[in-house]
């Protein structure tokens, strides 16, 4: 039990740069007590006692701002970090090593009971602030939720997810999605440095139509020229398009380029 204390402690010592001393972590950071209280409040729940556990939970969610139900499963080295508003749903599982900050929800899209509502976060899945994940499916080892993304379907290992609803940018290392140091494996807040899917797709459009635009500009100068030596006259149409037009850069800049 001490043990496992201890890593509880240590865990936010190395995740929070605030963190100064064992002490003002025990005594200061309620999502340390949100986790030790939530330990009895889901042993009485497995035993039996649901009245019980609901109480420790309610008495955790009035001086720690963080409401985990007494039936959800919490791993070790769990660091809610801030944490105020967070929602744990029933049938929730939270892996070892997460991070999970403010404003966050695991939720359930179902209204059946003794069914898996809510979702199973893998080992080291980071949750930021303010994000949604929401119905019965596994988010990966080592995933990563973008702040404010409402993510409604599985997120693979390594994956970061971004945006409402979701959008999926794979690793590509196997490890993170994350641009990162080596040999540094956890970033605040899970923040990528790779491009959002949707902007990279749009980006893609206006690129491939600065191209086409390019060329059919250069076949109307070609047939131009051959229109000066054919004998028939000019065989080029007066509304053909023989200078680019296409403002690429700005819709660049717009999408963020």
């Amino acid at each position: 039990m001490f043990a496992r204390l201890r890593s509880d402690i240590q865990c936010v010592l190395d995740r929070d740069p605030a963190a100064r001393s064992v002490w003002e972590v025990v005594t200061c950071y309620p999502g340390l007590h949100a986790v030790w209280l939530h330990r009895p409040a889901h042993w009485c729940w497995t035993h039996g006692l649901k009245w019980l556990g609901r109480f420790i939970s309610h008495i955790a969610r009035f001086f720690t701002g963080i409401e985990i139900h007494p039936g959800a499963k919490v791993g070790e080295r769990v660091f809610f970090d801030h944490a105020m508003g967070v929602v744990v749903g029933e049938t929730a599982e939270i892996g070892d090593g997460c991070t999970i900050y403010q404003g966050v929800t695991l939720g359930g899209t179902s209204l059946y009971k003794g069914t898996k509502r809510h979702p199973t976060l893998g080992k080291d899945v980071v949750v930021s602030a303010g994000a949604k994940v929401l119905g019965g499916f596994l988010v990966g080892d080592g995933a990563k939720i973008g702040s404010n993304a409402v993510v409604i379907k599985p997120v693979p290992a390594g994956a970061t997810a971004v945006g409402i609803p979701a959008r999926i940018i794979l690793s590509k290392t196997g490890e993170s999605a994350d641009v990162t140091e080596q040999g540094q494996k956890f970033q605040a807040y899970g923040i990528t440095q790779e491009d959002d899917p949707l902007s990279q797709a749009m980006r893609g459009l206006i690129d491939s139509t600065a191209s086409q635009e390019h060329q059919i500009a250069l076949l109307w100068c070609a047939i131009e020229k051959l229109s000066q030596s054919s004998r028939d006259g000019d065989c080029v149409p007066k509304d053909a398009a023989r200078e680019e037009c296409f403002e690429a850069e700005k819709l660049n800049q717009l999408v963020g380029k």
